[in-house]
């Protein structure tokens, strides 16, 4: 995690309140409830603008030409020169909305972002997975179809084809413990978004962490 100083940048960021009586579902209507949307709550909410120009807790990224800066502020990506920006308009947001978008990786060819994302995948669950931006187009691709664990910390291989990432376990701790399993880039079309496991975790209580 770094520390990153940036232009003053305002952003709106959308506060949820959920309600005791909100949450009280019987099994039956869990059951028949409607499936959970990220982007739209329960609830009420309302919009809170923060004006900062300074960040912590951030994870970044180079550019494999060395150019740009690609990180996380708050659940969104932002792009911007590595040799900094004097004004806001020098920094370019990539992702946006309530979803929760961290740990950008530039693939090695340095047109897309490999990120962790809670946003609705091909299930219709939340959960963090691994997905694709592409810096073109702004178009996102889902890779990983995980609907129970956590995936996490993807990592290129040096042919952009593959991501390692981690798969996060929970039992009585709460840190948990991890593994580290290979998917391809394709993985969600070609019905392989379960992967491949490379390591076996320790314990259920020792933690594997940062694939590289």
């Amino acid at each position: 995690m770094s520390s990153l100083r940036f232009p003053r940048l305002l952003m709106i960021l959308p506060l949820v309140f959920g309600f005791s009586q909100g949450w009280k579902l019987n099994a039956d209507e869990t059951e028949n409830s409607k499936q959970w949307d990220i982007e739209s709550p329960p609830g009420a909410s309302s919009e809170q603008p923060i004006d900062v120009d300074e960040g912590t807790w951030i994870n970044l990224d180079v550019s494999p030409d060395g150019k740009t800066i690609v990180f996380d502020l708050l659940g969104d990506l932002y792009s911007m020169p590595i040799e900094g920006a004097e004004s806001p308009d020098k920094l370019t947001k990539l992702t946006e909305g309530v979803a929760w978008d961290m740990q950008p990786r530039f693939s090695p060819d340095g047109k897309s972002v490999a990120f962790t994302s809670d946003r609705i995948g091909k299930s219709g669950r939340s959960g963090d997975n691994i997905w694709i931006l592409n810096l073109a187009d702004g178009k996102t691709t889902q890779v990983t179809n995980e609907t129970y664990r956590l995936i996490n910390g993807a990592a290129w291989s040096p042919d952009g084809q593959q991501i390692v990432a981690r798969k996060h376990f929970t039992s009585r701790r709460s840190l948990g413990a991890g593994e580290m399993w290979l998917f391809h880039r394709s993985a969600i079309s070609s019905n392989a978004s379960t992967g491949e496991q490379l390591t076996v975790k320790p314990t259920e209580r020792k933690d594997v962490n940062e694939p590289v």
